[in-house]
């Protein structure tokens, strides 16, 4: 029996982001297996981001029963593979996992017009955070 078959999954309503990203994405992992879809768990999300689910469906522009009813879709889906990629490269920064949730939510980056990186990802640029943590990763802007 693998180690994995032997960890409960998480209950969302009481689910509390862990302390390193890694079990955050293991989490995510197993908390949606049991449908057998390969998809990140919205409401572990957002329970790990005491984020609404109202408010993950506004950011990933869904509708809120979308969540409970197709939360393998593909537009809630690609926030949240963003939204963690965001995550990772912040955590990497500055090796807090939790600094880095905190950060995405509530710290308004200047460089894009004081948004947060939470908002920044719902409107679709990720890419441009991405590119934004990386130079500050090599000490270029700061």
């Amino acid at each position: 029996m693998s180690t994995e078959a032997l960890r409960e999954t998480p209950e969302p309503s009481a689910y509390r982001a862990p302390e390193s990203f890694d079990r955050f994405v293991e989490d995510l992992r197993i908390a949606a297996r049991p449908g057998g879809q390969p998809i990140i768990s919205p409401r572990l999300f957002a329970s790990a981001l005491s984020m609404d689910i109202q408010v993950l469906a506004s950011r990933a522009h869904v509708h809120r029963t979308t969540i409970a009813r197709a939360a393998g879709a593909e537009k809630l889906q690609a926030f949240l593979r963003d939204a963690i990629r965001i995550l990772a490269a912040a955590t990497d920064i500055n090796g807090n996992f939790h600094d880095a949730l905190f950060w995405f939510r509530n710290e308004p980056i200047s460089t894009f017009d004081y948004q947060t990186a939470e908002q920044l990802v719902s409107d679709g640029r990720s890419e441009d955070l991405l590119r934004y943590i990386r130079a500050l990763q090599a000490g270029v802007v700061g």
